[in-house]
């Protein structure tokens, strides 16, 4: 009995956790909007406690603050403070890559990125790239990294690359349906494909201190995409939570 009623307060702190997120990313709760625990509960049904719990891992994720007097506000982000997360992403992801390669992998590791890259292939390489290929390529591109990562045999450092992934704007596919409508887009993926086969090559002829260079690269196309889309706010609907980025024009 106990037990199914830890498993029911987890699912509810999970529900009300992806409840608020989506609440928050699609600018319903707006930067500097203050959230009570009471609020919380009375929007997502959940109960207090993983209310409660909800929130905190919502502070975690950066997307929240707590304030003295109680409750918390909706967070807002500079422009350098998603850049600087971006960079983490990579530094870490390129450390995965250098110890695949130092470590070395056999071809059977490997096979399962290669299949990956097989598919993205067939999505680039269409003339006219159409939403539904880029939602798509943001499932591959997901799945490729979850894949390199592994690669490094190191728990400790697959936990901050998901922890550092977790922060807003800077998972590997952060801004990859925004990209779509960028007049750049298609030439932006063909590099970042690009990018992605080499990095296998490196890994594979054990060149350690190539693959993380190649990563860390790879990552900056993320800070590139985040710039020309800062540029033109008519890209805001594509990912609504950018209105939580202040520029510095704002």
């Amino acid at each position: 009995m106990a037990e199914r009623d830890s498993d029911r307060s987890v699912s509810q702190t999970v529900r009300a956790q992806l409840r608020l997120r989506d609440l928050i990313l699609s600018g319903d709760l707006r930067p500097g909007e203050r959230i009570s625990e009471l609020q919380a509960v009375e929007t997502t049904g959940a109960s207090r406690t993983p209310v409660r719990m909800a929130l905190v891992r919502l502070e975690e994720e950066g997307l929240l603050e707590a304030i003295p007097s109680g409750g918390f506000t909706v967070k807002a982000f500079s422009e350098r403070d998603v850049l600087d997360s971006i960079e983490l992403r990579g530094t870490l992801e390129g450390l995965a890559a250098r110890f695949a390669a130092e470590r070395g992998v056999s071809s059977r590791d490997l096979e399962p990125l290669k299949g990956c890259l097989d598919e993205i292939d067939g999505l680039v390489q269409q003339d006219r790239i159409s939403i539904e290929a880029f939602s798509s390529y943001v499932t591959l591109n997901a799945r490729f990294h979850a894949l390199l990562t592994e690669l490094s045999r190191s728990p400790p450092l697959i936990r901050q690359i998901d922890r550092a992934s977790a922060l807003p704007f800077a998972s590997p596919s952060g801004f990859v349906m925004t990209q779509s409508e960028l007049p750049q887009a298609h030439e932006t993926l063909l590099i970042a494909q690009d990018q992605h086969r080499v990095v296998i090559d490196a890994i594979e002829n054990r060149e350690g201190a190539r693959a993380e260079a190649i990563m860390r690269e790879h990552a900056r196309l993320a800070s590139r995409n985040l710039r020309l889309v800062l540029k033109n706010k008519t890209y805001f609907d594509l990912l609504p939570g950018l209105a939580l980025i202040r520029t510095a024009g704002d």
